[in-house]
């Protein structure tokens, strides 16, 4: 204290949660997906230029459980065979390896590796060590309504800020700090819980109060993405409509993605006269809510909209100045600047590396680690749509079965939310995105095959 080290205070917190990790690190687990909406970033909280750019206490908390992790496979701790031998693990080990190999040939490799360790602390504990969280399915229910339950408050604190400014549109965007970073990963979370919190409300386990509180927090969700004036939000929201027409009318996997192919092939081939009829759309974002959704299409004067149009050109040339691998990952936002071209530029463009990313999950991988980068992630995108569908078609329990078409509808609206922002770098998107990924993987291969489960989550002396 006398040394104004305050943040040594926080030791006795950190040894609690050093015990939890050791002796119950399933009830840890949860506190972390508790803790993610009300986590703060230490730059904001403190001297922006002297301290680390992460979350507290969810990503210290999220890299100890990497240690232990790694601690216990020094001891002898082996993943299942069976989880390690899934589609869907196979491509995230494939994704990480291929992260690590663009971290060697970086023209950044400070920034590459701490990047390489955050999407370690993020997956290990989302979705390694989550998978024996979630062999219990009430897990699952409670992994939600530990992130549900913070993120209702950091709701109340951001409608009650927002108001101070009549609910204007462009406060909207700072309403929402400290606890996220704009409105846009606010409203991507709020969109990802919607589906849930609409699922919920069909458990038959769950008596009429339950089901009362949890229709007046979806009332409350509806309203706060809303009044976030997040456009991509209500995007995907949209996408999970449509995925839920497409399950109702058992759609299968491969038409989708066929259709998906020729919806792709048809931009490509008419996209001149696609971009010609969009900038006829003037509508700039405004505090209207319908000429807001209007804005959506705007890719002429739309500042915002112009602005993504210019990183992913960025990203494209990033692409072709170095195919293979990239520039290293992390390393967009240091150096798009060079790549922009005068004409493309907005009045929000910088050339500082202070504006943000490449505003797509599967663009800012094409200029950071290459072709191959984009194409593992899409890989993880199809598996987890294809592999949900799938147990949607054929899973008998009705309870099962509705967790996971929440689940899927959940991550489609990310899926979608990702073509226009990307937030995978941070704690608020990561958490549950993997946590929901490694729910699917654990209905697959446990829960659908109705086979008996041991969790090995317990004290190393049982």
């Amino acid at each position: 204290m006398a040394n104004n080290i305050y943040f040594l205070n926080t030791l006795p917190l950190v040894l609690i949660f050093l015990l939890a990790g050791i002796f119950s690190m399933d009830k840890l687990m949860l506190m972390i997906v508790f803790c993610t909406p009300l986590s703060l970033t230490l730059s904001d909280l403190f001297n922006r230029r002297l301290s680390p750019d992460f979350s507290f206490p969810t990503e210290p908390l999220l890299f100890g459980m990497l240690l232990l992790f790694v601690f216990k496979m020094i001891q002898g701790y082996r993943v299942d065979k069976k989880v390690m031998k899934h589609p869907i693990t196979i491509a995230i080990i494939i994704n990480l390896g291929w992260i690590t190999l663009t971290t060697l040939t970086s023209t950044m490799p400070v920034i590459s590796i701490k990047f390489l360790l955050a999407r370690l602390w993020f997956i290990i504990p989302c979705y390694f060590i989550a998978i024996e969280l979630f062999k219990d399915t009430e897990n699952m229910k409670r992994f939600m309504w530990l992130y549900i339950i913070p993120l209702t408050f950091v709701i109340f604190y951001t409608i009650y800020t927002h108001s101070q400014y009549n609910f204007e549109e462009r406060p909207a965007n700072w309403a929402v700090k400290p606890f996220y970073n704009d409105h846009t990963a606010y409203g991507a979370m709020l969109a990802m819980f919607i589906p849930v919190l609409i699922g919920f409300l069909y458990l038959k386990k769950d008596s009429k109060r339950v089901k009362t509180f949890t229709f007046i927090l979806l009332l409350i969700f509806l309203l706060a993405t809303i009044l976030s004036y997040t456009r991509a939000a209500w995007v995907g929201l949209a996408a999970a409509i449509g995925m839920l027409i497409l399950l109702f009318f058992k759609v299968k996997f491969r038409t989708l993605f066929i259709s998906l192919l020729t919806a792709g092939g048809i931009f490509i081939i008419f996209q001149e006269s696609i971009v010609s009829v969009l900038e006829k759309n003037r509508q700039d974002s405004s505090n209207n809510f319908t000429d807001h959704i209007k804005s959506i299409s705007n890719i002429s004067t739309d500042a915002s909209n112009k602005e993504r149009i210019n990183r992913w050109n960025c990203a494209f040339r990033m692409f072709r100045a170095k195919p293979i691998f990239g520039f290293g990952p992390g390393t967009y936002s240091f150096q798009y600047a060079p790549f922009q071209v005068t004409e493309e530029k907005t009045i929000i463009s910088t050339d500082r590396g202070d504006g943000g990313n490449a505003h797509s999950e599967y663009f800012g991988p094409l200029a950071e680690t290459g072709f191959m980068g984009t194409a593992i992630f899409v890989a993880i995108t199809l598996l987890v749509i294809s592999t949900a569908m799938r147990l949607f078609y054929t899973i008998v329990d009705r309870e099962l079965k509705l967790l996971t078409a929440v689940i899927l509808l959940g991550l489609i609206t990310y899926f979608v939310h990702g073509c226009l922002n990307n937030f995978l770098d941070t704690d608020k998107a990561s958490v549950p995105f993997w946590g929901f990924i490694a729910m699917l993987t654990v209905i697959d291969i446990y829960h659908a095959k109705k086979e008996e489960v041991v969790t090995s989550l317990k004290p190393a002396a049982e």
